[in-house]
């Protein structure tokens, strides 16, 4: 089985309906799947390819990109809105697709720092991220634009494999007493609809006696909540 595609066709009609954000992360997908050989066939009359992978040699370390996204989103660099109606409500602009693009990218520069064992490097850029994500949940809107309701939920974020990500660094990377509270905070701000779950996970990748920690936190969290 060759495992090429042989209905061409019916992909182009399930991607042709999928917003401009969406195809930008497909595209980075595929341009991080490929082999330089194949990414020239695909992207090769767009961009110089060699260009590009000379340049990625000398490209910033993960840290250094994150910061460098996090104050430029702070400041409102790919912030960009328009004029919003009855008809356009649930679309986004170019900024705010160039947005979630970037940040789902850097998201998966996280989760393969964890993966490969720099777990300072990957909580770190984490939890910046997640700080951008507060920002927006605050209620601001001076990083991406959203003409209806907006929140970090719009970004549709997998925080399954980001949490199974983030959460196999605090054992090696924080005091039992943090972690706890690392995990409970992160649930309770992006995923607390599927708390179960998530401290299930927390609870398989701590240390011992980061799962003491985290039962007594859970316990107190329970009594404040029948409270």
């Amino acid at each position: 089985m060759s495992g090429r595609i042989t209905n061409p066709e019916m992909l182009r009609k399930a991607l042709g309906g999928r917003r401009s954000g969406d195809l930008l992360i497909i595209a980075e997908r595929a341009i991080e799947l490929l082999p330089q050989a194949k990414l020239k066939g695909l992207v090769g009359d767009y961009a110089h390819v060699d260009d590009l992978a000379e340049a990625s040699a000398t490209a910033k370390a993960l840290l250094d990109e994150v910061q460098t996204f996090h104050a430029d989103s702070l400041a409102g660099r790919p912030f960009e809105d328009f004029a919003a109606n009855s008809r356009n409500c649930t679309e986004h602009s170019r900024g705010t697709d160039a947005f979630i693009a970037e940040f789902k990218h850097l998201l998966r520069g996280c989760i393969g720092a964890a993966d490969s064992g720099q777990f300072e490097l990957a909580r770190q850029t984490f939890e910046r991220l997640c700080r951008l994500l507060r920002h927006i949940d605050e209620g601001h809107e001076d990083v991406i634009f959203f003409p209806d309701e907006g929140g970090s939920w719009q970004l549709d974020i997998d925080w399954r494999n980001v949490f199974a990500a983030y959460f196999l660094c605090l054992p090696e990377t924080v005091t039992a007493a943090d972690c706890a509270t690392s995990v409970d905070q992160m649930i309770e701000d992006f995923a607390k609809h599927d708390r179960p779950q998530y401290r299930r996970t927390a609870h398989a990748l701590a240390s011992a006696a980061q799962r003491v920690a985290l039962e007594s936190l859970e316990r107190r969290v329970a009594d404040r909540t029948r409270g």
